[in-house]
């Protein structure tokens, strides 16, 4: 048997104190998330942040900083996940964007009314990517290098 890690990206977007999040369907149980998702083969991972944020809220984003790095391994199915955690500016609402299938809605959520649905959270790291955040961890998008042998500048993000 070959364990396989599975590496994701999630972004915080805050605005007056409140956080954007999606409503999803994940196992016939709604759960509350930030957007996020798995990064995709040849896809860097701020370019998975910005993917998986547009078709989960219909918002561009543009990456700013990184939180940090988190390892969680579902009780649910035993998979290892590898989040890396972004801070994203919002740019551009796209209002008639049509949102991934497993998405019910996208929410602005204070940190208190995130706490008060703590049952509903996807995971565990939900909460604590944010108290992270709010606790003013950040690290430079350079914190990250990304190397594709597709890329002509790898320099590039």
């Amino acid at each position: 048997m070959c364990w396989t890690p599975h590496a994701t990206v999630a972004t915080i977007i805050e605005r007056d104190g409140r956080f954007l999040m999606v409503e999803e369907d994940s196992d016939g149980r709604r759960v509350f998330n930030q957007p996020a998702g798995h990064v995709e083969e040849d896809e860097t991972l701020v370019e998975a942040a910005v993917r998986e944020t547009l078709e989960e809220t219909g918002w561009q984003v543009r990456p700013d900083s990184l939180v940090g790095l988190y390892t969680y391994k579902a009780p649910s199915n035993g998979v290892t996940y590898y989040r890396f955690c972004f801070v994203a500016t919002t740019l551009v609402c796209e209002q008639d964007y049509k949102l991934d299938d497993d998405i019910i809605a996208a929410h602005w959520f204070s940190r208190d009314q995130l706490h008060e649905r703590r049952d509903q959270l996807r995971s565990p790291l939900v909460l604590q990517c944010i108290d992270d955040y709010l606790a003013g961890r950040r690290y430079p998008l350079e914190f990250v290098t990304e190397h594709s042998a597709l890329r002509s500048d790898p320099t590039s993000p």
